[in-house]
């Protein structure tokens, strides 16, 4: 396919809008990170895309980011705007560079962002394939009509098919109803960890840079008409303490200069004036303060409090908008309280009902996956999966909040009239004798084998079409069932007519009737029972969640209970006690066990579980209302 190369900005500088798309752990942030030193943006090799705290420990990219990198590495100057080639001298390019997450869960931060961008590069993992959220970036991809680079990435593994995975995704590009534009794609070999690409297996790679002429070649050089009437469409939002609201936003036409006065508009009919105080463009990770920015490039825009993703930004209200960015809904609900246990406000700095309300309403300022219902005394947060709330939450507690969350719930709506509830696919990759147990408990939850492909080296593929419903709280489970040795990536379908009433578990909670500090002599009679939560020496109290019964049924026990002294010595006076190590409750662990008449309690320090109603008087009566 030949583009049209428009005329190139002013400065004399073509610019390239790309963003990289992939399933969690398929090398993403890895191969941004490598492009940004051989280009020269980054120096430190420390310095990574995922710069969050959590990205960092969870190794995922949880928000979308903006790098720029300019190609041909400039010589010289700084500022020279070309370098030497083998084809003589060039004109270095921009290339502006979104980095997206690969979790099903932050696919709102995926879907807005290919929006904005002119090409994306696919990256495929050359052993494992396309994956679950491989198909859903790119189905909104080709939906978009955008033509992707597929990226072979991991060529270096063992087991690494590059081949055979290059005839998979092709086979997923005709799945998806590629057009023969988008079928006639460009693949390019890489080992993004060693930094290495190239256009055959054969070659010996020696750096980036065929990956690099491969974007130069394929992606069209962004529109540049600066004559027209300005147009911006924002795709990502920021925070800063200092100037407020960020907007991150692609310049489709026109010019837009510091304190022009604009509008922000929408298809819902706003019309909002407002004034631009500062404006930024990027170079490498940095933000690089301008006074002017022009059509083509992708900026940050300081000043517009009430800006929203998806607004058109322009001059005058008779100016055509720009198409919304649609987000997919959210899939489950939970309450979030104020922290009243009976250790409340020991450990944290923000514990009240005002203080929880303004840390949520500052969140939906960034978090456009989230919806936020404050209409009650407690808050109502719909978000797209587990992860995206306990990502919210860990957020919340390291800043020094204190908040209790009800059982995650999975919303139910009607759909022409029939009463519906949200569909996921689930990709398992298990072993194979234990893929038995597998279909037998995706089954107990009303899921549907779809396929069931023989892997390599004695795993198995199985994927499911599942409630999201029953998929709650299976995560744990799946892990102890496949000795973890098993993988379970999820991505969702729609909504589908409900499916009715899934037994998950018959396990009762193990619940403290006392306060006070746990004694090992205690716990070794009660992990007996069943499986612990706490350690000796942990201090419990009333109505709090300790371990859980085999049985059930909860069942209420001492913690606190110490041998009795006796002046009579009995023949076990000198058994040893030895505990199972207990399981530690996570958040995310939390919000899969917790049963619907529980509490997640988080704190800076700790994440108990807890009965909304403490004592067995209030529990008892609470069952008979029912």
């Amino acid at each position: 396919m030949q583009f049209v190369r428009p005329r190139p900005a002013s400065n004399g500088m073509e610019i390239r809008n790309i963003a990289i798309i992939a399933h969690v752990d398929h090398g993403k942030t890895t191969l941004t990170d490598a492009l940004m030193r051989q280009t020269g943006m980054v120096t430190d090799a420390s310095v990574s895309m995922d710069s969050n705290a959590l990205e960092q420990e969870r190794g995922i990219t949880i928000y979308a980011k903006n790098a720029a990198i300019f190609y041909p590495p400039r010589l010289g100057e700084a500022g020279s705007p070309t370098s030497e080639t083998s084809e003589g001298r060039r004109k270095t390019t921009k290339i502006n560079i979104v980095d997206t997450p690969g979790h099903a869960d932050f696919g709102s931060e995926v879907e807005r962002v290919l929006r904005s961008i002119d090409s994306v590069v696919l990256v495929v993992d050359a052993q494992e394939g396309p994956m679950p959220q491989t198909r859903f970036v790119l189905k909104k991809s080709l939906e978009l009509g955008l033509r992707p680079i597929v990226v072979l990435n991991k060529i270096d593994k063992p087991a690494a098919r590059p081949e055979e995975v290059k005839e998979m995704v092709y086979e997923l590009f005709l799945d998806l109803g590629a057009s023969d534009e988008q079928l006639d794609f460009k693949v390019v070999y890489t080992i993004a960890r060693e930094g290495i690409a190239k256009l055959t297996l054969a070659e010996e790679g020696v750096n980036l840079f065929p990956l690099l002429d491969t974007i130069l070649a394929e992606v069209p050089a962004a529109k540049t008409d600066t004559e027209s009437p300005l147009r911006v469409q924002p795709f990502n939002l920021g925070y800063d303490n200092f100037v407020g609201r960020l907007a991150v936003a692609r310049v489709y036409e026109g010019k837009l200069k510091v304190n022009d006065a604009i509008l922000m508009r929408n298809k819902e009919g706003k019309n909002e004036a407002g004034r631009v105080v500062k404006l930024f463009t990027f170079r490498g990770l940095e933000r690089v303060e301008t006074n002017e920015v022009e059509a083509g490039d992708i900026v940050m825009i300081a000043g517009l409090a009430n800006v929203e993703i998806g607004d058109t930004i322009c001059f005058s209200s008779e100016q055509e908008l720009l198409p919304a960015i649609a987000i997919d809904e959210p899939t489950i609900s939970l309450n979030f309280v104020v922290n009243d246990s009976p250790f409340a406000g020991r450990e944290g700095k923000y514990v009240t009902n005002k203080q929880l309300r303004e840390r949520l309403k500052k969140e939906l300022e960034i978090n456009v996956g989230l919806r936020i219902d404050f209409s009650d005394d407690h808050y109502k947060v719909y978000g797209r999966g587990e992860l995206h709330v306990a990502i919210l939450l860990e957020n919340m507690r390291r800043e020094g909040y204190e908040v209790q969350v009800s059982q995650p719930q999975v919303i139910i709506k009607e759909v022409g009239g029939v009463k519906s509830e949200p569909f996921e696919e689930v990709t398992v990759e298990c072993p194979l004798e234990v893929s038995g147990t597998v279909i037998e408990k995706m089954g107990k939850r009303k899921g549907i084998m779809m396929e069931m492909k023989e892997g390599s080296g004695g795993y198995t593929r199985l994927i499911f079409e599942v409630p999201t419903r029953g998929l709650l709280g299976y995560r744990g489970e799946f892990m102890i069932d496949t000795r973890g040795e098993g993988t379970l990536y999820t991505r969702v379908l729609d909504f589908r007519p409900f499916v009715g009433v899934i037994k998950k578990r018959d396990e009762g909670s193990m619940v403290s009737m006392a306060t006070g500090k746990a004694l090992a002599f205690s716990l070794n009679n009660l992990q007996a029972r069943g499986t612990l939560y706490i350690g000796p020496s942990t201090e419990v109290y009333e109505g709090m969640v300790v371990g859980n019964v085999t049985k059930g049924t909860d069942m209420a026990v001492n913690p606190i209970k110490g041998k009795a002294m006796s002046n009579m010595r009995s023949s076990g006076a000198d058994e040893a006690i030895k505990l199972t190590p207990p399981i530690e409750v996570s958040i995310e662990r939390g919000l899969e066990i917790m049963l619907g008449d529980e509490y997640l309690e988080i704190t800076p320090h700790n994440v108990r579980l807890r009965k909304q109603f403490l004592t067995e008087t209030e529990r008892t009566r609470a069952g008979r209302k029912k």
